[in-house]
């Protein structure tokens, strides 16, 4: 074709070089994957068959199979079919393994029995990067991100969702007999006949569906948590950011270093909101780093004084903003930001200039929660902008001057919901657009859990190798 680039003739003899290593450059990333399952203790992680047995026939090394899926996911490969094509085709891949080929089935069950293991590989690569001097460590954010399932949304069912769709049939049922009644009157012969009985058997469908759905109601009466997935029983329910809108998945929290954005610590629940992982997150966090003394960093929707408290009592500081449960500020009405507290005295300073002063202590969700009012309300000229009872009463917790501590720090010129914000969401759009935004590929939370860790460990070499260089990382490695 004169006029555009030629290609080489099909028939002509091409000399390949002798070598696999020839095809791979000194600065390639499959070089990295090489050396750092090489140097791993795959015995002490927990993997299976380390030591060949003495009899039957051979298996593939441990290693051989962990670098085959490291190398997946950091190149959006995640499936256990698609490695095993790569596995036959891939020069990389032929280089990594030594031009071996395990089967899907051999590849999959690697990654469903190692699973603890591989959470462990992922942890030693921060071990790593914290050991090297990559990671500081003195501030992380904690953030949680939805991921779908396996499981689809017409295969979940909840209490509200089985009542919705029974009404909704029900309403079929009598339209259905509705119809068949007129056309036994109105309509005559053959397409008479052929009309009820086409709208019988759509009858009976409906009635067969009714019935699978109240044995799926009473199937739900003994679920801990009220949801049943039939895929996948692990996932479950969980509502998004957008309006009227969720997905059947996981959430997953992450640790993330505010300075390198590496993942210092992760995990997969099945927990639909965040309120109780702020302290096992900075927990994790903080023993992955070694540290004494830790800041953490999260959204309002983390915010839990028992677990303010337990990252406290942990050397945790924790800066994460109150959200506001009340209405009354949208109403032009006071809020108890409005109040002025007075630690020497131990009284509240309404607006009006009244003290409210501690009446009582009493346990609330756990917490020791005391209460503060004054008597001169009945009097205020600005009691309608206060209270519509007979006083306005404060409560404040026992520990309430740790979260004046974490609205002093809020107030402050950093802005630390912006660091978060910054900081946390970059691993989770990563990761999610290296999965092209579909679900995870396994189910059950422990093999879900395993496929997060292989991201993160993908996530986390592409990261220090973007901050370091590929050279310094292999240098480091053996060292």
């Amino acid at each position: 074709m004169a006029g555009f680039i030629d290609g080489i003739d099909r028939e002509q003899a091409t000399l390949f070089p002798e070598r696999l290593e020839d095809w791979i450059g000194e600065d390639h990333l499959v070089r990295v994957v090489d050396l750092f399952v090489d140097e791993l203790d795959l015995l002490a992680l927990g993997f299976g068959r380390c030591v060949p047995a003495r009899t039957g026939r051979p298996g593939y090394h441990p290693s051989v199979l962990l670098k085959l899926f490291i190398y997946g996911y950091l190149n959006r490969i995640p499936s256990s079919r698609r490695l095993e094509r790569e596995a036959g085709r891939n020069v990389e891949l032929m280089w990594l393994t030594g031009r071996l080929v395990p089967d899907h089935k051999t590849i999959s069950d690697f990654r469903r029995d190692n699973g603890p293991a591989i959470r462990r590989t992922c942890a030693q690569f921060v071990e790593l990067c914290r050991r090297i001097g990559v990671l500081k460590g003195d501030c992380v954010a904690i953030d949680g991100s939805k991921f779908k399932a396996v499981n689809n949304r017409d295969h979940n069912f909840t209490k509200n969702k089985i009542a919705s769709r029974l009404a909704h049939l029900e309403s079929d049922v009598e339209r259905y007999i509705d119809e068949m009644v007129r056309i036994d009157r109105q309509e005559e012969g053959k397409a008479r006949a052929e009309k009820v009985a086409h709208l019988a058997r759509r009858y009976g469908r409906i009635r067969q569906e009714i019935a699978r759905l109240k044995s799926m109601e009473k199937a739900l009466a003994d679920a801990p948590d009220g949801q049943i997935s039939l895929t996948d029983p692990d996932a479950r329910a969980m509502s998004t950011s957008a309006r009227h809108s969720g997905m059947v998945g996981y959430n997953v929290q992450t640790a993330v270093d505010t300075e390198t954005h590496l993942v210092v610590a992760h995990d997969v629940t099945n927990q639909g909101f965040d309120r109780d992982q702020l302290s096992p997150m900075a927990t994790a966090a903080k023993e992955a780093l070694q540290r004494d003394d830790l800041h953490a960093v999260a959204d309002k929707g983390y915010f839990s004084g028992s677990q303010i408290l337990a990252c406290h009592q942990a050397g945790i500081t924790t800066t994460v903003p109150r959200p506001e449960t009340s209405g009354n500020r949208a109403k032009g009405m006071y809020v108890k930001a409005d109040f002025a507290y007075d630690p020497a005295r131990d009284v509240y300073t309404c607006p009006a200039g009244e003290e409210l002063t501690y009446r009582y202590t009493r346990e609330e969700d756990g917490l020791q929660v005391g209460r503060y009012w004054t008597n001169a309300c009945q009097h205020c000229p600005v009691r309608h902008r206060c209270t519509s009872g007979k006083e306005r009463r404060i409560t404040r917790w026992d520990h309430e001057h740790l979260v004046d501590a974490m609205r002093e720090r809020l107030s402050g010129d950093a802005d630390p919901m912006t660091l978060r914000r910054c900081t946390v969401e970059h691993p989770f759009g990563t990761i999610k657009a290296w999965m092209g935004h579909t679900h995870f590929l396994t189910r059950r939370l422990k093999n879900v859990s395993t496929e997060m860790a292989l991201n993160v460990l993908a996530y986390n070499i592409k990261r220090v190798i973007a901050l370091i260089g590929l050279r310094r990382l292999m240098q480091a490695i053996p060292a």
